[in-house]
């Protein structure tokens, strides 16, 4: 008998904004890179019964099913085949997703709610998530002014430390899926775990060779992965992290209003 668990799905928090439809439509190539279902959900908000109108419960209902009506539209409107399923849930939205992740390959959110001071904000999805989540998670930087920088770096931080094999190999997946190429960051920033040039190369030998097709660029630096990459913000479309480092995803991300702290604006992986 093969015990084996199947993958889950790629799961998209849909809430009728831009920026969750463009997470939508950047989860498109993993579900199709992964053979699995791409899964959007919609959470209605949980208050007191008592305190809300029957025609309130309904209205909601109604919005819920017209967002995931025009995200599935926008996904089938690219014409990649991939495999769409809906859900629409009621309770904490935050608690909702984290819920979904204990079954899901991957959990795909828009990055509106992630700002300077996000993990200190009661009720941030996104932060939530990057923190709590039981499988990885994806938070997709939007900027309504901007043409997103599909063809940038995936970058990610090499170590010697306990998990950054997974780190990497997901690094390396997103690289290929996106056809992108691989930033290496060689981080000797008070760590004990940190790689100078030598320990990077000798770290990246065997994905390099388990890797052929994908093109890796290295670097090392003495200063902290968002300050190395406010230099790259034009230039990276996608950082990797372990989940030891998902408080720092806010700060990756960036805000999403005038703000006086430079950030890397880019989008995030939290890899579990």
């Amino acid at each position: 008998m093969d015990n084996t668990k199947s993958p889950g799905p790629i799961v998209v928090g849909i809430d009728g904004s831009a920026a969750a439809n463009q997470a939508a439509e950047w989860a498109i190539k993993e579900a199709i890179h992964q053979d699995v279902p791409l899964r959007m959900v919609h959470v209605i908000q949980a208050v007191e019964a008592a305190d809300v109108p029957a025609k309130t419960f309904a209205l909601e209902r109604e919005y819920a099913e017209s967002a995931l009506r025009a995200a599935c539209a926008m996904v089938e409107g690219t014409g990649m085949p991939v495999k769409i399923e809906t859900a629409v849930l009621r309770g904490d939205i935050a608690s909702a997703l984290i819920a979904e992740s204990s079954n899901a390959s991957l959990v795909c959110v828009g990055s509106v709610g992630i700002g300077r001071m996000a993990s200190r904000l009661l009720g941030s999805t996104a932060a939530t998530l990057a923190e709590q989540a039981h499988c990885p998670v994806a938070i997709i930087r939007h900027n309504e002014h901007a043409v997103p920088h599909q063809c940038g770096f995936i970058a990610v931080v090499v170590t010697s430390g306990a998990g950054n094999e997974e780190v990497v190999r997901w690094a390396m997946e997103e690289a290929r899926v996106r056809s992108a190429p691989v930033l290496a960051l060689g981080l000797r920033r008070w760590t004990r775990f940190g790689l100078g040039y030598a320990g990077l190369y000798r770290r990246l030998d065997g994905w390099l060779r388990k890797y052929p097709d994908v093109q890796v660029e290295v670097g090392v630096t003495r200063m902290s992965l968002r300050r190395y990459l406010e230099g790259y913000s034009d230039a990276v479309q996608l950082v990797v992290i372990g989940s030891g480092s998902a408080e720092t995803a806010a700060q990756l991300v960036g805000p999403h209003a005038p703000e006086f702290v430079a950030h890397a604006d880019c989008s995030v992986l939290i890899v579990r």
